[in-house]
């Protein structure tokens, strides 16, 4: 199906904030051929446009095109790499984890390294270790050997995992927050590529480091409303009380009420259940109002957009990696189809 292939390819792309060349390529080589226009902005958002009837509204879709990874900071004299996370990312899921990292030169490959836990003291053992003690080997011996391999001072890294089936839907993979919203993206672009509609898919940059491509990318479409596609968490697993389980597999696609960067605008919101409960689609609400999406910058742009969220449900997202269902994929889609038919139909009535 082409939901999962184009999964597969955008969630082993390398693509941590600041370096998403490889997801923009993607994006670009899936919707060029749908788009009237395409532009690339100076940030490294992709906006890809659809020219319908000017008496529909301009819908602006974002789906952020990065994904929570490392950066090299300090290389030791015996060839072990400092580092500062970008994005989110819990201390607590870093020790051990695998790291591919991209340079100019090359690709390496390390590991989170820490102090072996039989010399810990227990106080130690027991204790989320914060970045600065954390280090990467990369199995050189030296600072020279370092270099050598290709180790340099603002050399990017992502977790070094790949895609998997796991039978029944069930997929997993890294950075599905969001490789999922932007596989959304595409699909919907897609079925609305003969209609009359006005809306511009945007892949947007850095919103891990606090939604900066979505800002500039808004300004410039100034759209009449804004949705963000999202990869949002699930937290149906054991010993999570049931009102902190904001999101399950196969519940359906997320509809934000409201989060730490944007209150969902009323219109939007009704837009959506509407649609979903119209159209047979299920769906669910964000019950935890944490977080973020680029909808928190859209809907502050020039004078005000009216934004919401929707969003595929993600366990484990900001770790290694996420696992999701393809029946969440495709009804996010088919939610956001139907929001862009009706809320355009709506607006030019009224």
């Amino acid at each position: 199906m082409s939901e999962t292939r184009l999964l597969r390819d955008l969630s082993n792309a390398f693509g941590p904030s600041g370096n998403e060349d490889q997801v923009r390529e993607i994006l670009k080589t899936e919707l060029q051929p749908y788009a009237d226009d395409v532009r690339v902005d100076k940030l490294g958002n992709i906006l890809f446009y659809h020219n319908g009837q000017e008496s529909f509204p301009r819908i602006m879709l974002s789906a952020h095109m990065d994904e929570v990874g490392v950066l090299v900071t300090f290389i030791e004299n015996e060839g072990f790499l400092r580092f500062q996370t970008l994005g989110g990312i819990p201390n607590n899921t870093l020790p051990g984890q695998r790291i591919l990292f991209r340079g100019e030169k090359t690709e390496l490959s390390g590991i989170v390294g820490t102090k072996p836990p039989h010399i810990m003291t227990a106080d130690e053992q027991n204790k989320v270790i914060p970045v600065e003690d954390l280090f990467i080997d990369i199995g050189a011996e030296s600072l020279d050997a370092a270099k050598a391999k290709g180790a340099d001072i603002g050399m990017m890294g992502v977790f070094d995992v790949e895609f998997t089936e796991l039978g029944e839907g069930y997929i997993r993979g890294k950075a599905l927050d969001d490789r999922a919203g932007c596989v959304v993206l595409v699909e919907a672009f897609k079925a609305l590529k003969d209609s009359p509609y006005n809306f511009v898919a945007v892949g947007s940059v850095q919103e891990e480091l606090g939604m900066r491509g979505a800002r500039t990318a808004a300004w410039q479409v100034d759209p009449d409303y804004g949705l963000a596609l999202e990869g949002t968490f699930a937290a149906d697993v054991p010993g999570t009380r049931p009102d902190r389980a904001s999101a399950k597999l196969k519940g359906g696609p997320v509809v934000t009420i409201m989060d730490r960067t944007v209150f969902t605008d009323p219109a939007v919101l009704k837009t959506l259940t509407n649609v979903g409960i119209e159209k047979g689609i299920p769906f669910q609400f964000k019950k935890v109002p944490t977080g973020g999406t680029d909808a928190g910058a859209i809907h502050l742009t020039k004078a005000g957009v009216p934004s919401g969220t929707v969003a595929v449900p993600c366990r484990y997202i900001h770790g290694p990696a996420a696992i999701a269902h393809v029946d969440d994929v495709k009804n996010t889609v088919s939610l956001v189809t139907e929001f862009i038919r009706t809320i355009s139909a709506w607006q030019k009535t009224n």
